[in-house]
Protein backbone atom coordinates (compact mmCIF):
# COMPACT_ATOMS: atom_id res chain seq x y z
CA UNK A 1 0.00 0.00 0.00
CA UNK A 2 1.21 3.70 -0.97
CA UNK A 3 2.51 5.24 2.21
CA UNK A 4 0.29 8.43 3.60
CA UNK A 5 1.27 12.03 3.56
CA UNK A 6 2.12 11.59 7.39
CA UNK A 7 5.21 9.72 6.35
CA UNK A 8 8.36 12.10 6.86
CA UNK A 9 11.69 11.08 6.54
CA UNK A 10 13.83 11.35 9.29
CA UNK A 11 16.73 12.19 7.39
CA UNK A 12 15.49 13.33 4.62
CA UNK A 13 18.55 14.96 2.76
CA UNK A 14 21.39 12.01 3.61
CA UNK A 15 23.50 11.45 0.53
CA UNK A 16 25.05 7.92 -0.19
CA UNK A 17 27.88 7.32 1.45
CA UNK A 18 31.28 8.24 -0.69
CA UNK A 19 32.56 4.61 0.28
CA UNK A 20 29.92 3.35 -1.26
CA UNK A 21 29.84 5.20 -4.47
CA UNK A 22 33.77 4.91 -4.63
CA UNK A 23 33.48 1.35 -4.01
CA UNK A 24 31.01 0.64 -6.77
CA UNK A 25 33.00 2.66 -9.04
CA UNK A 26 35.93 0.29 -8.60
CA UNK A 27 34.32 -2.59 -8.64
CA UNK A 28 32.62 -1.48 -11.92
CA UNK A 29 36.16 -0.35 -13.78
CA UNK A 30 37.99 -2.74 -12.33
CA UNK A 31 40.55 -0.60 -10.54
CA UNK A 32 42.48 -0.97 -7.29
CA UNK A 33 40.47 -0.09 -4.52
CA UNK A 34 42.93 1.89 -1.88
CA UNK A 35 39.52 4.04 -0.97
CA UNK A 36 37.37 1.77 1.86
CA UNK A 37 39.12 0.87 5.38
CA UNK A 38 39.25 -2.75 4.74
CA UNK A 39 42.83 -5.13 4.47
CA UNK A 40 42.62 -7.35 1.39
CA UNK A 41 44.75 -9.43 3.46
CA UNK A 42 43.66 -12.39 5.82
CA UNK A 43 43.31 -12.48 9.47
CA UNK A 44 45.40 -14.17 11.99
CA UNK A 45 44.81 -17.96 10.88
CA UNK A 46 44.94 -18.65 14.54
CA UNK A 47 41.78 -16.51 15.47
CA UNK A 48 40.30 -17.54 13.00
CA UNK A 49 41.12 -21.54 14.39
CA UNK A 50 40.01 -20.13 17.80
CA UNK A 51 36.33 -18.89 16.30
CA UNK A 52 35.95 -22.58 15.27
CA UNK A 53 37.43 -24.00 18.30
CA UNK A 54 34.79 -22.22 19.94
CA UNK A 55 31.92 -23.37 17.56
CA UNK A 56 32.91 -26.61 18.33
CA UNK A 57 32.34 -25.95 21.94
CA UNK A 58 29.17 -25.16 21.12
CA UNK A 59 29.17 -21.53 21.95
CA UNK A 60 26.83 -20.77 19.11
CA UNK A 61 23.36 -19.27 21.25
CA UNK A 62 23.40 -15.88 22.82
CA UNK A 63 25.63 -14.36 24.39
CA UNK A 64 24.92 -12.10 27.55
CA UNK A 65 23.53 -8.81 26.59
CA UNK A 66 27.00 -6.77 27.62
CA UNK A 67 28.75 -9.62 26.43
CA UNK A 68 30.89 -12.48 28.11
CA UNK A 69 32.26 -11.70 31.55
CA UNK A 70 35.04 -13.00 30.19
CA UNK A 71 35.83 -10.94 27.30
CA UNK A 72 34.75 -7.84 29.43
CA UNK A 73 37.63 -8.75 31.95
CA UNK A 74 40.41 -9.38 28.98
CA UNK A 75 39.54 -5.64 27.81
CA UNK A 76 39.38 -4.19 31.11
CA UNK A 77 42.61 -5.63 31.25
CA UNK A 78 43.74 -4.24 28.06
CA UNK A 79 42.44 -0.89 28.82
CA UNK A 80 44.41 -1.49 32.41
CA UNK A 81 47.56 -2.13 31.10
CA UNK A 82 47.60 0.49 28.35
CA UNK A 83 46.30 3.51 29.84
CA UNK A 84 46.13 3.00 33.43
CA UNK A 85 42.32 3.68 34.00
CA UNK A 86 40.14 0.84 35.35
CA UNK A 87 36.59 -0.15 34.20
CA UNK A 88 34.36 -2.49 35.78
CA UNK A 89 33.69 -5.68 33.33
CA UNK A 90 30.20 -6.13 35.12
CA UNK A 91 28.92 -2.46 34.91
CA UNK A 92 31.35 -0.05 32.95
CA UNK A 93 31.76 -2.36 30.05
CA UNK A 94 29.50 -3.22 26.61
CA UNK A 95 30.94 -5.26 23.81
CA UNK A 96 28.81 -4.04 20.37
CA UNK A 97 28.51 -4.83 16.63
CA UNK A 98 31.66 -3.15 15.53
CA UNK A 99 32.27 0.76 16.73
CA UNK A 100 29.58 1.89 14.66
CA UNK A 101 27.00 0.76 16.71
CA UNK A 102 29.01 1.54 20.16
CA UNK A 103 28.67 5.16 18.96
CA UNK A 104 25.07 5.04 17.29
CA UNK A 105 23.97 3.37 20.74
CA UNK A 106 25.80 5.55 22.63
CA UNK A 107 24.35 9.02 20.76
CA UNK A 108 20.76 7.41 21.16
CA UNK A 109 21.62 6.93 25.23
CA UNK A 110 21.80 10.58 25.41
CA UNK A 111 20.79 13.17 22.66
CA UNK A 112 16.95 14.38 22.37
CA UNK A 113 15.57 16.80 20.48
CA UNK A 114 17.33 20.30 20.07
CA UNK A 115 20.41 18.95 21.50
CA UNK A 116 23.82 20.18 20.50
CA UNK A 117 26.30 17.94 19.48
CA UNK A 118 30.00 19.29 18.50
CA UNK A 119 32.14 17.39 15.94
CA UNK A 120 35.06 18.26 14.28
CA UNK A 121 35.42 18.44 10.52
CA UNK A 122 36.68 16.49 8.88
CA UNK A 123 34.31 13.94 10.68
CA UNK A 124 33.74 9.93 10.06
CA UNK A 125 30.62 9.65 8.10
CA UNK A 126 28.41 7.86 10.84
CA UNK A 127 28.16 10.67 13.02
CA UNK A 128 25.89 13.22 12.09
CA UNK A 129 23.16 11.02 10.89
CA UNK A 130 23.15 9.37 14.73
CA UNK A 131 22.43 12.77 15.62
CA UNK A 132 19.86 13.28 12.86
CA UNK A 133 18.08 10.84 13.34
CA UNK A 134 17.94 11.09 17.21
CA UNK A 135 16.61 14.83 16.44
CA UNK A 136 20.08 16.53 17.86
CA UNK A 137 22.04 19.25 15.80
CA UNK A 138 25.30 18.69 14.78
CA UNK A 139 27.71 22.04 15.52
CA UNK A 140 30.55 21.65 13.16
CA UNK A 141 34.75 23.31 14.41
CA UNK A 142 36.58 22.50 11.23
CA UNK A 143 40.31 21.18 11.91
CA UNK A 144 42.79 24.06 10.29
CA UNK A 145 44.69 23.87 7.26
CA UNK A 146 45.75 21.21 5.30
CA UNK A 147 47.50 19.82 8.71
CA UNK A 148 44.04 19.69 10.41
CA UNK A 149 44.87 21.14 13.89
CA UNK A 150 42.35 22.41 16.13
CA UNK A 151 41.28 25.84 16.73
CA UNK A 152 40.55 25.44 20.72
CA UNK A 153 39.27 28.89 21.02
CA UNK A 154 36.82 28.35 17.62
CA UNK A 155 35.96 24.93 19.87
CA UNK A 156 35.28 26.92 23.23
CA UNK A 157 33.00 29.36 21.08
CA UNK A 158 31.01 27.12 19.96
CA UNK A 159 29.69 25.31 23.66
CA UNK A 160 26.25 26.08 24.63
CA UNK A 161 24.15 26.08 27.19
CA UNK A 162 22.40 23.16 24.89
CA UNK A 163 25.43 21.40 24.18
CA UNK A 164 25.03 18.20 25.45
CA UNK A 165 28.00 16.02 23.71
CA UNK A 166 31.58 16.39 21.62
CA UNK A 167 32.38 13.86 19.84
CA UNK A 168 36.06 13.56 19.05
CA UNK A 169 38.40 11.08 17.09
CA UNK A 170 41.75 10.14 17.79
CA UNK A 171 43.85 8.60 15.70
CA UNK A 172 41.72 10.39 13.29
CA UNK A 173 40.21 9.51 10.04
CA UNK A 174 39.73 10.58 7.54
CA UNK A 175 43.52 12.98 8.17
CA UNK A 176 45.51 10.27 9.75
CA UNK A 177 46.74 13.00 12.73
CA UNK A 178 46.26 12.39 16.21
CA UNK A 179 45.60 14.51 19.04
CA UNK A 180 48.78 15.89 21.51
CA UNK A 181 48.59 15.48 25.20
CA UNK A 182 48.03 19.71 24.90
CA UNK A 183 44.98 18.83 22.79
CA UNK A 184 43.60 16.41 25.45
CA UNK A 185 44.40 18.78 28.68
CA UNK A 186 42.77 21.56 26.11
CA UNK A 187 39.75 19.45 25.70
CA UNK A 188 39.59 18.92 29.47
CA UNK A 189 40.19 22.15 30.32
CA UNK A 190 37.60 23.82 27.72
CA UNK A 191 34.87 21.00 29.26
CA UNK A 192 35.50 21.26 32.84
CA UNK A 193 32.11 22.98 34.92
CA UNK A 194 29.58 21.52 32.48
CA UNK A 195 27.88 18.53 32.05
CA UNK A 196 28.45 17.69 28.57
CA UNK A 197 29.25 14.09 27.60
CA UNK A 198 32.25 13.21 25.92
CA UNK A 199 31.96 10.35 23.33
CA UNK A 200 35.89 9.55 21.97
CA UNK A 201 36.08 7.13 18.99
CA UNK A 202 39.75 5.40 19.00
CA UNK A 203 38.67 2.80 16.63
CA UNK A 204 42.64 3.32 15.64
CA UNK A 205 44.04 2.83 19.20
CA UNK A 206 46.85 0.23 17.73
CA UNK A 207 48.20 2.08 15.10
CA UNK A 208 49.76 4.76 15.62
CA UNK A 209 53.60 5.91 14.28
CA UNK A 210 56.66 7.52 14.21
CA UNK A 211 57.04 6.75 18.05
CA UNK A 212 53.98 9.00 18.94
CA UNK A 213 51.51 7.43 21.27
CA UNK A 214 47.71 7.32 21.26
CA UNK A 215 46.85 9.42 23.74
CA UNK A 216 43.22 7.49 25.03
CA UNK A 217 40.79 9.80 26.83
CA UNK A 218 41.04 6.80 29.64
CA UNK A 219 44.38 8.06 30.35
CA UNK A 220 42.70 11.68 31.69
CA UNK A 221 40.54 11.34 35.16
CA UNK A 222 38.70 14.39 35.13
CA UNK A 223 37.82 13.30 31.23
CA UNK A 224 37.00 10.12 31.90
CA UNK A 225 34.68 10.57 34.15
CA UNK A 226 32.42 12.44 31.52
CA UNK A 227 33.83 9.85 28.48
CA UNK A 228 32.22 6.87 26.72
CA UNK A 229 35.33 5.28 24.75
CA UNK A 230 34.09 3.02 21.20
CA UNK A 231 36.85 0.76 19.94
CA UNK A 232 36.72 -2.08 17.03
CA UNK A 233 38.28 -5.48 16.99
CA UNK A 234 37.70 -5.24 12.99
CA UNK A 235 40.19 -2.31 12.81
CA UNK A 236 42.72 -4.42 15.37
CA UNK A 237 42.99 -7.67 14.19
CA UNK A 238 41.95 -7.15 10.18
CA UNK A 239 38.35 -8.38 10.37
CA UNK A 240 36.35 -5.86 9.50
CA UNK A 241 33.36 -8.00 8.61
CA UNK A 242 32.62 -9.51 11.76
CA UNK A 243 31.80 -5.96 13.01
CA UNK A 244 33.10 -6.67 16.62
CA UNK A 245 33.73 -3.52 18.74
CA UNK A 246 33.17 -2.61 22.23
CA UNK A 247 32.51 0.55 24.46
CA UNK A 248 33.35 1.52 27.76
CA UNK A 249 32.02 4.14 30.06
CA UNK A 250 31.18 5.09 33.86
CA UNK A 251 28.40 3.16 34.94
CA UNK A 252 26.25 5.96 35.53
CA UNK A 253 26.44 6.48 31.26
CA UNK A 254 26.84 2.67 30.43
CA UNK A 255 23.30 2.01 32.02
CA UNK A 256 22.01 4.38 29.87
CA UNK A 257 23.57 3.18 26.75
CA UNK A 258 23.01 -0.73 27.36
CA UNK A 259 19.03 0.00 27.49
CA UNK A 260 19.41 1.28 23.83
CA UNK A 261 22.05 -1.54 23.34
CA UNK A 262 19.69 -4.36 24.30
CA UNK A 263 16.76 -3.73 22.15
CA UNK A 264 18.98 -2.81 19.22
CA UNK A 265 21.14 -5.73 18.84
CA UNK A 266 20.76 -7.15 21.93
CA UNK A 267 24.16 -9.44 22.52
CA UNK A 268 26.90 -9.84 19.51
CA UNK A 269 28.62 -13.22 18.12
CA UNK A 270 29.35 -15.17 20.84
CA UNK A 271 32.01 -17.62 19.45
CA UNK A 272 33.64 -14.69 18.49
CA UNK A 273 33.60 -13.03 21.71
CA UNK A 274 35.38 -16.61 23.14
CA UNK A 275 37.73 -16.53 20.44
CA UNK A 276 38.97 -12.89 20.97
CA UNK A 277 39.05 -13.25 24.75
CA UNK A 278 41.72 -16.00 24.01
CA UNK A 279 43.51 -14.08 21.65
CA UNK A 280 44.22 -11.00 23.62
CA UNK A 281 46.05 -12.97 26.11
CA UNK A 282 48.85 -12.73 23.64
CA UNK A 283 49.17 -8.62 23.75
CA UNK A 284 51.90 -8.61 21.08
CA UNK A 285 49.00 -9.19 18.80
CA UNK A 286 48.25 -5.58 19.01
CA UNK A 287 50.81 -4.27 20.63
CA UNK A 288 52.77 -4.90 17.05
CA UNK A 289 50.41 -3.22 14.90
CA UNK A 290 52.03 0.42 15.01
CA UNK A 291 55.27 -1.19 13.15
CA UNK A 292 53.10 -3.45 10.75
CA UNK A 293 51.22 -0.50 9.65
CA UNK A 294 54.16 1.97 9.62
CA UNK A 295 56.33 -0.21 7.33
CA UNK A 296 53.04 -0.58 5.38
CA UNK A 297 52.78 3.15 5.59
CA UNK A 298 56.08 3.47 4.57
CA UNK A 299 55.88 1.49 1.37
CA UNK A 300 53.41 3.23 0.17
CA UNK A 301 55.50 7.00 0.94
CA UNK A 302 58.54 5.54 -0.91
CA UNK A 303 56.54 4.51 -3.81
CA UNK A 304 55.30 7.96 -4.42
CA UNK A 305 57.91 10.05 -2.87
CA UNK A 306 58.91 11.35 -6.67
CA UNK A 307 55.49 11.81 -7.79
CA UNK A 308 53.97 15.01 -8.49
CA UNK A 309 51.45 14.27 -5.43
CA UNK A 310 52.91 16.00 -2.08
CA UNK A 311 52.51 14.57 1.49
CA UNK A 312 52.93 14.47 5.45
CA UNK A 313 52.92 11.62 6.47
CA UNK A 314 50.46 9.52 8.26
CA UNK A 315 50.76 9.77 12.55
CA UNK A 316 48.47 7.41 12.59
CA UNK A 317 45.16 5.23 11.12
CA UNK A 318 45.95 3.16 7.91
CA UNK A 319 45.30 5.79 6.15
CA UNK A 320 47.56 8.26 4.28
CA UNK A 321 46.54 11.64 2.55
CA UNK A 322 48.30 12.96 -0.81
CA UNK A 323 48.34 16.42 -1.88
CA UNK A 324 47.49 17.02 -6.16
CA UNK A 325 47.43 20.50 -5.77
CA UNK A 326 50.18 20.43 -7.95
CA UNK A 327 48.86 18.16 -10.77
CA UNK A 328 45.02 19.70 -11.44
CA UNK A 329 42.63 22.27 -9.67
CA UNK A 330 39.63 19.61 -9.88
CA UNK A 331 37.74 19.11 -7.61
CA UNK A 332 38.48 16.57 -5.31
CA UNK A 333 35.25 14.34 -6.24
CA UNK A 334 35.97 15.04 -9.39
CA UNK A 335 39.18 13.79 -9.24
CA UNK A 336 38.95 10.74 -7.33
CA UNK A 337 36.24 9.52 -10.24
CA UNK A 338 38.34 10.00 -12.53
CA UNK A 339 41.42 8.30 -11.29
CA UNK A 340 39.41 5.32 -10.34
CA UNK A 341 37.43 5.24 -13.88
CA UNK A 342 40.96 6.64 -16.36
CA UNK A 343 44.05 5.33 -14.07
CA UNK A 344 42.30 2.39 -12.48
CA UNK A 345 43.27 3.56 -8.75
CA UNK A 346 40.27 4.33 -6.07
CA UNK A 347 40.46 6.83 -3.11
CA UNK A 348 38.42 8.90 -1.09
CA UNK A 349 38.13 12.71 -2.00
CA UNK A 350 38.09 14.38 1.31
CA UNK A 351 35.71 17.32 1.21
CA UNK A 352 33.14 15.10 1.38
CA UNK A 353 33.68 15.21 5.01
CA UNK A 354 34.29 18.61 5.27
CA UNK A 355 32.38 21.78 6.64
CA UNK A 356 30.85 23.14 3.35
CA UNK A 357 32.55 20.59 1.34
CA UNK A 358 35.76 22.50 1.80
CA UNK A 359 38.21 21.22 -0.99
CA UNK A 360 41.72 20.70 0.37
CA UNK A 361 42.81 19.33 -3.03
CA UNK A 362 43.54 15.95 -0.87
CA UNK A 363 42.66 12.64 -1.29
CA UNK A 364 42.77 9.96 1.73
CA UNK A 365 44.07 6.62 0.46
CA UNK A 366 43.81 3.31 2.79
CA UNK A 367 47.81 1.30 2.83
CA UNK A 368 45.80 -1.49 5.01
CA UNK A 369 46.86 -3.76 1.56
CA UNK A 370 49.11 -6.57 0.58
CA UNK A 371 52.51 -5.17 -0.09
CA UNK A 372 51.92 -6.02 -3.86
CA UNK A 373 48.74 -3.98 -4.23
CA UNK A 374 50.57 -1.00 -2.96
CA UNK A 375 53.18 -1.38 -5.30
CA UNK A 376 50.80 -1.64 -8.27
CA UNK A 377 48.90 1.17 -7.02
CA UNK A 378 52.17 3.72 -5.95
CA UNK A 379 53.26 2.97 -9.78
CA UNK A 380 50.69 4.09 -11.42
CA UNK A 381 49.88 6.87 -9.37
CA UNK A 382 53.78 8.25 -10.10
CA UNK A 383 52.37 8.59 -13.38
CA UNK A 384 50.34 11.08 -13.06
Amino acid sequence: MALTNNFRSKLPDLPTSIFTIMSSLAAKHKAINISQGFPDFDTDPMLVDLVAEAMLKGHNQYAPMAGTYSFREAIAQKIESLYGASYHPESEITVTSGATEAIYSSVSAFVREGDEVIVFKPAYDCYEPAILANGGVPVFVQLKNKDFQIDWAAFRSKITPRTRMVIINSPHNPSGTVFSKGDMHALQNALRDTDIILLSDEAYEHIVFDGLEHESVARYHELRARSIICASFGKTFHTTGWKMGYCVAPQELMQEIQKIHEFNVFSVSHPMQRALTEYLKIPDKYLALNAFFQKKRDLFLDGVKDSRFSFTPSQGTYFQLLDYSKITDENDVDLAKRLTIEYGVASIPISVFNEDQLDYKMLRFCFAKKNETLEKATEILSKI
